[in-house]
């Protein structure tokens, strides 16, 4: 059965999410080497710290762990992917399993990731459910300064942008729901360009190998090996749009009958479904879903 690995970002962290897989020897070794890079503990946040694991500084770093653990245990088991996706912070996961690079390189781009995009203070996102595609697309080209950042599927998306663009592109169509996210800022759009500035000097030096498995990005979703081609797509990620509709329609495409989440919640496989018939659906987040296999 061909099988794609999906890993979910920012807003699928839940308290106590990953406590249960400390007891395996090699995830115990992971969230040690995450401390030390981090100067703080993904155990003690996930287990206790609602208000510090809702934080972007420390939602991205903790799902990365946490993810990439999951990661590490799958491929214990003799597990593998025909291809991989992650939603926005979940990219990196993806680049993760399919050795582009190591644990460690990867902690050190999302933490400081994580960083910037706490730092940023313009704009803000709104997340839209139940519209019309075509007037949406229309309203947005009508409107300065706000753009589509998570294309999630024909029914549901988020913008982002400055209050103004927002409140513009909302007062011209007509939706079901229209739910202001709680962000610092207007995250994958052009404001944030100068945090983009910043995370890519970090990214320049960095080695990206080929990957092992194919690679979909969320700024350019055909499946690719090179290194090359993810590092650039990764620079442009926190200015460009995650789209994910267009992703689970290219694992159609390439014959993909299952998706594992791997990670907390079930958000992508739920995207997943309402885009592609015939994608049968698989939850990976806890030890009891690892040995369920």
């Amino acid at each position: 059965m061909k099988t794609a690995w999906v890993f979910p970002g920012q807003g699928s962290q839940v308290l106590g999410m990953g406590i249960d897989l400390i007891e395996l020897d090699s995830a115990k070794k992971t969230f040690d080497r995450a401390a030390e890079i981090l100067g703080w503990s993904v155990v003690d946040i996930c287990q206790n710290d609602e208000e510090k694991l809702a934080n972007t500084r420390y939602t991205q770093p903790c799902l990365y762990v946490i993810e990439s653990i999951l990661v590490d245990a799958l491929k214990q088991r003799g597990l593998s992917p025909d291809a991989v996706a992650g939603h926005s912070l979940g990219e990196y996961v993806a680049l993760y399993a399919a050795g582009v690079f190591d644990f460690e390189t990867g902690l050190e781009l999302v933490k400081r990731r994580a960083e910037l995009m706490d730092l940023a203070s313009e704009g803000g996102m709104t997340a839209l459910i139940g519209f019309d595609r075509d007037k949406l697309e229309i309203a947005i080209a009508e409107s300065e300064g706000v753009v589509i950042a998570n294309d999630n599927s024909t029914a549901q998306v988020v913008i982002s942008g400055t209050s103004e663009g927002i409140a513009a592109v909302v007062g011209k169509i007509k939706v079901k729901r229209a739910i202001p996210l709680n962000v610092s800022g207007a995250f994958h759009s052009p404001l944030m360009a100068t945090a983009a500035t910043e995370f890519g000097k970090l990214l320049a030096p960095i080695e990206f190998r080929d990957a092992l498995i194919p690679v979909l990005s969320n700024v350019a979703p055909t499946p690719t090996t090179k290194g090359s081609e993810l590092k650039a797509q990764l620079d442009r990620q926190i200015t460009g749009s995650v789209r994910w509709r267009e992703i689970s329609l290219q694992l159609a495409a390439l014959g993909i009958e299952q998706s594992i989440e791997v990670g907390p919640g079930k958000v992508l496989n739920g995207l997943i479904k309402r885009t592609c018939e015939g994608i049968s659906t698989v939850q990976m987040g806890t030890r009891s879903n690892l040995e369920s296999i």
